[in-house]
């Protein structure tokens, strides 16, 4: 398996050789670390999320927008598949890395986490990346500093200069876009802490409606997080049986049905304090080869009516 930070490379390149179309901007920091504004200051957009979606996937993910609606008003859906679901979500998407220092707070997700290789992910893959350049895509309200980066080089053994991070904030195009890409990544994820062996899933699709973007980012993490949990669809082709596949959709919480913003709010912005199985895609069909069809869960048009404020 060739490795997964060379393959985000390839796309940050591309990101910077047409920043302009993009409606981003990259710069260099003073430690020679590259910050690629996707979503603070610069405008981003739709096709700029997408971008950014393909490069926390490492480029293992096909990610594109479709039109739907939800309560009968268009909108467009992200949707993203990929047969390789064990690398490009969990050891690549999945965001792990919180990155809290005086004055920043933001989270990481992307395949330095695998030149890192301390989750439970890695061990259980037995997959450690080895590459010269590293990609972390920070979501945050600010653009990372020197301290950041250094942070970043230093865990993944790197020069600074060897470290790019591109950065959105939740309450951006990018982030609604790069939100809705999650619905997957989730999914995966929940099989995994249910015991479910990760390489027994071979193929796996996702979408999720694209929420209103708010620049409150209170509103905007609600939105985004109701947009999955409530719009969430995925698809899993699966080579074994499993007894706990109800523990991968969101409704298997007992707070389902309560929008995020009032979940987060009740548990004063401390995302430790929500219940964790409210994390997840409204519904998913489960095909076993050679085996039976499940379907579980269902979207909850009338919460993202509220959510959405349409």
């Amino acid at each position: 398996m060739d490795s997964i930070n060379r393959m985000a490379i390839e796309l940050v390149d591309e990101a910077l050789d047409f920043a302009g179309e993009l409606g981003i901007e990259g710069y260099e920091l003073d430690s020679g670390a590259t910050v690629i504004d996707f979503g603070v200051d610069a405008d981003g957009g739709v096709e700029a999320g997408m971008l950014l979606a393909e490069i926390q996937t490492a480029g293992l993910a096909t990610v594109q927008t479709r039109m739907g609606d939800v309560a009968g008003t268009p909108r467009p859906y992200v949707e993203l598949s990929t047969d390789r679901p064990a690398l490009a979500l969990l050891c690549s998407q999945k965001a792990g890395w919180e990155l809290v220092f005086d004055d920043f707070d933001g989270l990481g997700s992307g395949p330095a986490r695998a030149l890192v290789g301390e989750e439970e992910e890695y061990h259980n893959l037995g997959y450690y990346d080895e590459f010269d350049l590293t990609v972390l895509a920070v979501e945050s309200i600010e653009l990372p500093t020197d301290e950041v980066a250094e942070h970043v080089a230093d865990m993944t053994g790197l020069e600074p200069s060897a470290v790019f991070l591109p950065t959105y904030a939740t309450g951006s195009l990018v982030g609604s876009v790069t939100g809705a890409a999650r619905a997957a990544e989730l999914a995966m994820f929940n099989l995994f802490e249910a015991g479910y062996e990760p390489t027994n899933v071979v193929s796996i699709s996702g979408s999720a409606p694209l929420a209103p973007v708010s620049y409150d980012e209170s509103v905007a993490m609600g939105r985004t997080n109701d947009a999955v949990a409530y719009g969430g669809r995925v698809h899993v082709t699966v080579t074994e049986d499993f007894d706990d596949f109800e523990h991968v959709i969101s409704t298997a919480g007992p707070n389902h049905g309560v929008p995020f913003e009032q979940l987060f709010e009740d548990a004063d912005w401390d995302f430790g304090e929500v219940d964790p199985d409210v994390f997840g895609p409204a519904q998913v069909t489960i095909d076993v080869i050679d085996g039976p069809t499940y379907t579980l869960g269902e979207t909850d048009e009338d919460i993202l009516a509220e959510s959405f404020e349409l």
